[in-house]
């Protein structure tokens, strides 16, 4: 899977098209679903998404002073999917459920603080406030949906528009409780940001089980993105998960972002879903990050306390967590604030290429890999065109396309130096071996089995130029340079050209 976006691509409303641009080649190196950005309209004309104002608009109404949305048009949309379509690539949606924003007018109503720190703690007596709770989605006129939200359809904002004031209200009414089957940092993480929608309400939930229904109509999708799945209601998620394979996406494949770095809060989360969905494996992500960043890093446990160690038929991996931006400016009227960050773990760049070739080449988890990784930041020069390909990184994606297949050998012996082996299936015979160092110029004698005797295999990744020739008993004594990764194949099978030539 490709995470289709970075958030450095250009604003300019041709998003869609720059993707459907790039199919042929994204195919070419083993793309087999593409994760896109929530395309619904947001709070502003550069809204991501995230920011959602209006779930049934993407890119048709004219809303929040555009009729696109910052990734393009709906017609564009609809191109982009049905090119996928056609080359059997699949398109995962991003769906945004926990919130609303950029509402077209406020409302008054109880209210009382909570501690940030604590939201189970209330901190003060209600009191009447004015929020932007109130959306009637003007441009769109009652088109696929005749919902209006207001307050009611909410249990908690953070701003006070009568007084100018930020803190976290949550709505005064026996009826509005914090979800209990939710995160429970900060005491309750059922806030997050913006309007809060309270899933629990029953217009809220049939609107949102409408949309399920009408964005897998309206589009020939692969599957869904959870978002934020830590905040809100994990038994509506699971109901929603079972609206939406009920109804129009019986194989989708769907996916939670439930940000917690221990793995034992992501196997509830699973619990509690009876195992309907795959997870980010967020702990993987912390444990190469925290490897990249520690001198002489123990290797061995790369996978120890991660969701690939416990249910890797769960668990999605990826290196890069950058999925939206965390610092929103002052928004004016619709001013919010995110409490958290869980934007800041790095992988140090020369541990970059070792971490994709760990999800890429093993048999464990299913890799996704951040379009910022593949095509660098930025977007390109040219708005309209891709730029080319960096690094390693199409080598590698092609080589788990061609060689990773079939039964693994793992060599997690050394510290600082570990490597596997792929021994290859009836339609892909030829298998790889990989190796690892992140301190010195090493090697790793590995198993590739007797077939092979004889042959020469090659580094595809060329940070090795001489050759490997198997051994009569199947082995290979296999070298790798200092703080890098090489993965050897048999020279016949190698397409070397195939493998490096520009895109």
């Amino acid at each position: 899977m490709l995470q289709g976006f970075e958030w450095h691509v250009p604003a300019d409303q041709n998003h869609w098209k720059r993707l459907q641009m790039a199919l042929p080649d994204l195919k070419d190196i083993g793309v087999d679903n593409i994760w896109i950005p929530p395309g619904c309209k947001g709070m502003e004309s550069n809204g991501t998404g995230y920011d959602v104002y209006d779930l049934y608009d993407v890119g048709e109404f004219y809303q929040k002073g555009t009729r696109a949305t910052r990734w393009g048009s709906k017609e564009n949309l609809h191109e982009l999917v049905q090119s996928a379509q056609d080359l059997d690539i699949g398109i995962i949606w991003d769906t945004v459920l926990n919130h609303k924003s950029g509402a077209d007018f406020t409302e008054k109503f109880p209210a009382v603080k909570v501690d940030p720190k604590n939201r189970n703690t209330v901190i003060s007596k209600p009191e009447e406030i004015t929020a932007w709770v109130g959306f009637d989605f003007p441009g769109r006129q009652g088109k696929y949906s005749s919902m209006k939200y207001h307050y009611q359809h909410f249990n908690s904002v953070d701003w006070d528009e009568s007084r100018k004031h930020n803190a976290i209200y949550k709505v005064a009414s026996p009826q509005k409780k914090w979800s209990q089957d939710v995160s429970s940092e900060h005491g309750n993480y059922d806030y997050l940001m913006f309007a809060n929608l309270d899933q629990s309400h029953p217009e809220v939930r049939a609107d949102l089980f409408n949309w399920a229904e009408w964005i897998g109509t309206e589009f020939a999708l692969s599957g869904m993105r959870i978002d934020a799945a830590k905040h809100y209601s994990a038994v509506f998620q699971r109901d929603f998960v079972d609206h939406i394979r009920k109804t129009v996406g019986g194989n989708y494949l769907l996916v939670g972002e439930y940000w917690r770095g221990e793995v034992e809060y992501l196997l509830n989360y699973l619990k509690i879903m009876e195992g309907r969905v795959s997870l980010f494996d967020v702990p993987l992500l912390g444990r190469i990050s925290e490897t990249s960043q520690t001198e002489g890093g123990d290797l061995r446990k790369i996978f120890k306390g991660t969701l690939v160690e416990h249910s890797p038929g769960h668990a999605v991996v990826r290196i890069c967590n950058r999925v939206r931006p965390f610092t929103f400016a002052d928004l004016g009227r619709h001013r919010q604030t995110f409490v958290g960050n869980h934007d800041t773990t790095t992988v140090v760049p020369f541990f970059k290429e070792i971490a994709y070739a760990i999800i890429l080449l093993r048999n464990q988890g299913h890799p996704c890999v951040f379009y910022g990784d593949l095509y660098g930041l930025q977007g390109g020069p040219n708005p309209l065109n891709c730029p080319s390909y960096k690094g390693k990184l199409p080598i590698l994606m092609r080589a788990r396309k061609l060689y990773a297949y079939g039964e693994q050998r793992d060599y997690f012996d050394k510290r600082n130096c570990i490597g596997f082996v792929r021994y290859g299936n009836v339609m892909y015979p030829y298998g790889l071996a990989c190796i690892i160092s992140n301190t010195v110029t090493t090697y790793k004698k590995m198993y590739v089995g007797r077939r092979h005797s004889g042959e020469e295999w090659t580094d595809i990744l060329e940070w090795c130029v001489e050759t490997v020739i198997i051994d009569n008993r199947g082995y290979g004594v296999f070298p790798v340079a200092a703080k890098s990764v090489s993965v050897w194949v048999h020279e016949r099978a190698c397409g070397r050209k195939s493998l490096t030539q520009p895109l």
